[in-house]
């Protein structure tokens, strides 16, 4: 059964390219409701842990490092069917092969710097939004 919460972050290279605002204009045209949201720069180990899934691939370190290069901009996001919603809004991971308007066709720069991270699943939504905020963080 699909929640009606997911997990995302505005990326190092959007936050750099000044993409804060439209992107979360984006994200609340389409419906969304924001229900927690921070502004921070993630350690080393905490990038690590965070993509802790992908440690045995080739991609790993310098996905660490990317994600580690500037401050992100993390949120919890209220809609219904949201996961499934919030992967159409932002498109393919490679920006050239996004739909017309989506999120990272609009702002991404390759397929490293694709501009924002959506959950996949419901689960890693809850396991991705637990990382980041505490009960308390949550409106």
């Amino acid at each position: 059964m699909a929640t009606n919460r997911t997990f995302t972050m505005i990326k190092p290279d959007a936050v750099a390219n000044g993409h804060i605002g439209a992107i979360l204009n984006d994200i609340i045209a389409a419906g969304f409701k924001v229900v927690a949201m921070k502004y921070t720069h993630l350690t080393e180990k905490n990038a690590g842990a965070f993509y802790e899934v992908h440690k045995e691939r080739p991609f790993y370190g310098d996905l660490v490092q990317f994600m580690t290069s500037g401050p992100i901009v993390a949120a919890i996001l209220e809609k219904d069917n949201a996961v499934e919603e919030f992967r159409k809004l932002i498109g393919a991971t490679d920006p050239t092969k996004a739909e017309e308007g989506t999120i990272r066709n609009k702002y991404a720069t390759s397929i490293e710097a694709n501009a924002v991270h959506g959950s996949d699943s419901d689960e890693n939504a809850a396991i991705e939004g637990n990382f980041f905020f505490s009960a308390l963080e949550r409106h």
